[in-house]
C-alpha cells in the first residue's frame, strides 16, 4: 500500500466556485509587479496597466530582445504574463533582429501541426517551410498571433537556461534561441486578462483574478527547494511547442526534449504547491497557467498531440489539466473526454496487465501500443519475460528518459485530486510501481537473459530524477 498524497493540500480538494480576488490577492502578476502602469515609449517593459483610460499609442515595442515597429502609432497593452497586445489592425514595417537568410523568422498565426516550421531553415528533418514565415512589412489584424524568433548563430547550441538548469553536459540542435509573442486584438483587454494561446482561433478570455489559489498547497518545503526566481524565469518567456521533437524549441527557456519537458513541469508545478506567501508565488503560477493555456490552444486548434517515442512526448497533459483547475475552467478539465485522440506520452507508454516481474500497471514501449507497427518490439513488453524481447529499446528508455521525470508530475496531480481528470489510472498505478519496486533481482535477470546491464544507481528504480522532487514524494507518498 502507498500513503496518499496529502497533509499540504490547499483549502479545498477538489474544485468548488470559489475565485479570488486578483488585486487583493497580489497584484499585478507581469514581469514588473512594482510598475502597474501602462508601458511608455521610455518604458517599454512595464506591468499589465490597470483597467480605464487610453492605452499608450507607440510606434515599436521590445520585449526579450526582440522589437517590432509598426506603420504608425499604435494602441499597446499588456497581458497578465506581461506579454504585449497591440489594438489593430496594424502594420509591422520592421522586426528586429531582422529576419533574413533563413533566420529570425516571424510567423503569423502558427499551424497546428507538428511538422511544420517557418523559423529557421536549419530545423532537422526537413520541417522548415518557407512559406509560413511574415517578412514585414506586413499586416494584423485582430484575432492575430505573431511569434517571432531570435536565431543562434551556430550549432550545437547551449541554452542559456534551459540546459544550465535541467541538462548540463547537454546542447541543442534547436536553430531557435527564443521568442516572443505579439498579439493583435479588436479592443483594449481586462488588466489581468491571460494572452490568448499562440495556436487556437477561439475567443477565449482568461482572467488571472479567476485563478483558485485556495487550491494551491501549503507543503513545508524540503530540503533541496530550488528558487522560485529560477522557475520563474524558465517559464517566463513562451514555450513554442507545436513542432514535435523540439526541433525549434526557444532553448533560452524551453527544453527541447519531452522527459526535460515532464521534468520542468513537475518542479514548477510542485513549487507552487510548497507553502511560500501567495504573493511569492504568483508570478510563476501565471507563467505556467500561460503554458497551460497555449497548450489547450493547440489541442482545440486540432494539433494530434505529443505521442511516446523513447523520451519524448511527455509533459504536456498536466499543465492543461492544472491550468483548468486553477482557472474552474470546464473545457480544460474535460481535455480527456472531449480530445480522446490527443496523444500525451504518459498515457501511451503505461498500461494495466500483467507483467514478468508481477507487476500489473506496465510501461508499454517506446511507442506505446502502437510501436509494433512501426518496428517489432517497439510497442508492449513487459508481459513477456526478457529472453523473449525482440528489443530492449523500451527497457531503456523506461529507466533513462520517461519514469524518472514522470513522477513530480503525477504527484502533483494527486495533491490537487486530479485523477479522474487524467482519466488514465495506469498512469498513476505506474509511477507508484516505479517508487515502490525493488528491482535488484530483475536487473540480474535482464543482463543475464539480454546482455543489458541496468544495475548502475542512475538506471534503478525507486528515483526521481530530481531531489525536490524525490523529498516530496518521501514526504507525502511514501511507500509503507
Amino acid at each position: 500500500m502507498l500513503a496518499a498524497a496529502g497533509g499540504c493540500g490547499g483549502d479545498d480538494a477538489h474544485p468548488g466556485d470559489a475565485g479570488s480576488d486578483y488585486a487583493e490577492t497580489a497584484g499585478d502578476a507581469g514581469p514588473d509587479a512594482a510598475d502597474d502602469g501602462a508601458p511608455t515609449e521610455d518604458d517599454a517593459d512595464g506591468g499589465p496597466e490597470a483597467d480605464g483610460g487610453e492605452l499608450p499609442r507607440l510606434s515599436s515595442v521590445s520585449q526579450f530582445g526582440i522589437t517590432w515597429t509598426f506603420s504608425a502609432p499604435m494602441p499597446v497593452g499588456r497581458f497578465a504574463n506581461g506579454d504585449y497586445y497591440i489594438v489593430g489592425p496594424a502594420t509591422v514595417a520592421a522586426i528586429d533582429p531582422a529576419p533574413g537568410g533563413g533566420r529570425n523568422g516571424s510567423v503569423v498565426n502558427l499551424p497546428a501541426e507538428n511538422d511544420r516550421t517557418g523559423f529557421d531553415d536549419r530545423t532537422e528533418a526537413g520541417r522548415y517551410d518557407a512559406s509560413l514565415r511574415a517578412d514585414p512589412p506586413f499586416e494584423l489584424v485582430p484575432g492575430d498571433s505573431l511569434v517571432s524568433t531570435i536565431s543562434v548563430d551556430t550549432l550545437p547550441y547551449r541554452g542559456a537556461v534551459d540546459y544550465e538548469i535541467l541538462r548540463p553536459e547537454e546542447e541543442t540542435t534547436s536553430p531557435v534561441r527564443t521568442a516572443a509573442v505579439l498579439t493583435c486584438v479588436a479592443e483594449r483587454q481586462p488588466h489581468d486578462a491571460f494572452r490568448p494561446a499562440y495556436i487556437d482561433d477561439a475567443d477565449l478570455v482568461f482572467r488571472a483574478g479567476d485563478l483558485r489559489r485556495e487550491l494551491l498547497g501549503r507543503c513545508p518545503p524540503p530540503p533541496s527547494t530550488p528558487a522560485l526566481a529560477t522557475w520563474e524565469r524558465v517559464f517566463e518567456r513562451p514555450w513554442i511547442d507545436n513542432l514535435f521533437f523540439g526541433f525549434d524549441a526557444p532553448t533560452d527557456n524551453m527544453a527541447d526534449y519531452g522527459r526535460e519537458v515532464a521534468r520542468a513541469v513537475s518542479i514548477a508545478s510542485l513549487l507552487l504547491m510548497v507553502d511560500f506567501p501567495a504573493a511569492e508565488k504568483e508570478t510563476l503560477l501565471v507563467r505556467f497557467v500561460q503554458y497551460g493555456i497555449d497548450l489547450w490552444g493547440i489541442v482545440r486548434a486540432g494539433h494530434p498531440g505529443w505521442p511516446a517515442h523513447g523520451g519524448h512526448g511527455s509533459g504536456r497533459k498536466w499543465p492543461i489539466l492544472f491550468a483548468g483547475l486553477l482557472l474552474g475552467d470546464a473545457g480544460m478539465q474535460a481535455l480527456a473526454t472531449d480530445h480522446p485522440a490527443t496523444r500525451f506520452g504518459e498515457d501511451m507508454q503505461t498500461m494495466h496487465g500483467t507483467g514478468w516481474t508481477g507487476a500489473t500497471a506496465l510501461y508499454a514501449g517506446h511507442m506505446g501500443p502502437d510501436g509494433e507497427s512501426v518496428n517489432p518490439g517497439w510497442g508492449p513488453y513487459e508481459h513477456l519475460h526478457p529472453r523473449d524481447w525482440l528489443d530492449p529499446i523500451g527497457e531503456s528508455y523506461r529507466r533513462c528518459c520517461t519514469s524518472l521525470s514522470w513522477v513530480g508530475e503525477a504527484l502533483a496531480a494527486r495533491m490537487l485530486g486530479a485523477e479522474a481528470l487524467w482519466a488514465h489510472d495506469a498512469f498513476f498505478d505506474y509511477v507508484d510501481r516505479w517508487m515502490s519496486e525493488d528491482d535488484t533481482e530483475h536487473v540480474q535477470v535482464i543482463l543475464d537473459s539480454t546482455g543489458r546491464d541496468y544495475r548502475a544507481s542512475w538506471a534503478r528504480q525507486r528515483q526521481c530524477w530530481d531531489d525536490f522532487v524525490e523529498e516530496l514524494w518521501t514526504a507525502h507518498r511514501t511507500g509503507l
